[in-house]
């Protein structure tokens, strides 16, 4: 049995070390996305978040998610800002509305990582629905629609993962398709 179990253990051993290097770095807005840097860093670099990095500036939010977090970011994309009525990403980013963007943007952002099989399980939990409380202090709902992972807001909107598990070094970023709004 021992001469058995031995060998068992190299080849399942060889087998994952193979396959975490096999394992490519997500592409997000044209860019790889690298599980080495913070959730700023990889943002940066995507051409499909240059309204959230723009927005993150203004808030003064840069070095918060630099730090250790973790965090859980729902990222919108350029297009998910588009969707919102004309005006109203220009009007947020002005210092006289820091406040409310602040809001809005910690609003996408839940304490700790929550990759989707954690995010799975707390819907099955729920029966159906997860109930995460943001860093801003409010309420988004996630939930299966057939293979989607679909968030609710404050306001009944929702917003889609597109592409989920982008592992940071200090949390995980889950692209969505549209803007969430806190009450």
């Amino acid at each position: 049995m021992k001469r058995l179990f031995l060998p068992l253990i190299a080849v399942v051993a060889m087998a994952f070390t193979t396959n975490v290097y096999a394992q490519k770095n997500p592409m997000v807005g044209g860019a790889e996305m690298y599980p080495t840097k913070d959730i700023v860093d990889n943002a940066v670099n995507s051409k499909d978040h240059t309204t959230l990095v723009a927005a993150v500036k203004a808030a003064g939010l840069v070095e918060t998610l630099k730090s250790k977090g973790p965090f859980t970011v729902f990222a919108p994309t350029n297009a998910a800002f588009d969707k919102l009525p004309a005006g109203t990403v220009e009007t947020l980013v002005k210092p006289e509305n820091k406040a409310t963007l602040t809001k809005i943007l910690t609003y996408h952002v839940v304490a700790g990582k929550m990759d989707a099989k954690t995010i799975a399980k707390a819907i099955k939990a729920g029966n159906g629905k997860a109930e995460l409380t943001t860093v801003s202090g409010g309420k988004l709902w996630a939930a299966m629609e057939g293979d989607k992972l679909v968030l609710t807001d404050e306001k009944g909107g929702t917003a889609t993962v597109t592409i989920a598990n982008v592992m940071q070094k200090n949390g995980v970023i889950h692209v969505i398709d549209t803007v969430l709004m806190p009450n």
